[in-house]
C-alpha cells in the first residue's frame, strides 16, 4: 500500500456512475417488481452500500476508509432500456473514495444482473466510470 501517513486529512468526496442494458420486458418486469428474487432496485442499492463499504477488502492494496456517507440512486431510463447507477461517497481523510464510489457502481449493476438474469442473460453492464472527484493534493477532477 502506498503511505500516506504523512498526509493531512482532507474533505473527500467522489462520484461514479454506471448503467445496465437490458430487454424492454425485463425493465418492465423490474419497474413493476416482477422478478422472482424479489425488489432488483431496493437489493442493488443496498448492494452497492455495502460494496463501497467493503471496498479495501475487495481491491488489494486500497485503504480501509471510515465512510461518512455512501449514496448509490438507480434511475430507471425506459427511452433506452437501461437503469442508470450512480454513486456518491464521501469522507475525511488521508486518501481519496473514487474506488469505493467505482465498486458501488460496479457491485450494484453485477446485482441487478444476478437478480433479472432469469429474465434476460443478454443484459450488457456498461460505461462504469468516475465523473468527479474532489479533495487532496491532486485537486479536484470532473469528467467531460
Amino acid at each position: 500500500m502506498v503511505d500516506v501517513g504523512q498526509k493531512p486529512d482532507t474533505e473527500r468526496h467522489a462520484v461514479a456512475v454506471g448503467r445496465v442494458r437490458m430487454d424492454a420486458p425485463t425493465l418492465a418486469a423490474i419497474q413493476a417488481g416482477n422478478t422472482k428474487k424479489g425488489d432488483v432496485l431496493a437489493v442493488a442499492r443496498i448492494a452497492g452500500i455495502m460494496a463501497a463499504k467493503k471496498t479495501s477488502e475487495l481491491i488489494p492494496l486500497c485503504h480501509p476508509l471510515p465512510l461518512n456517507h455512501i449514496d448509490v440512486e438507480l434511475t430507471i431510463q425506459t427511452a433506452s432500456n437501461t437503469i442508470d447507477i450512480r454513486a456518491t461517497t464521501q469522507t475525511i481523510g488521508k486518501t481519496g473514495v473514487e474506488m469505493e464510489a467505482l465498486t458501488a457502481v460496479s457491485v450494484a449493476a453485477l446485482t441487478i444482473y444476478d437478480m433479472a438474469k432469469a429474465l434476460d442473460r443478454s443484459m450488457h453492464i456498461e460505461d462504469i466510470h468516475l465523473v468527479e472527484k474532489s479533495g487532496g493534493a491532486s485537486g479536484d477532477y470532473r469528467a467531460e
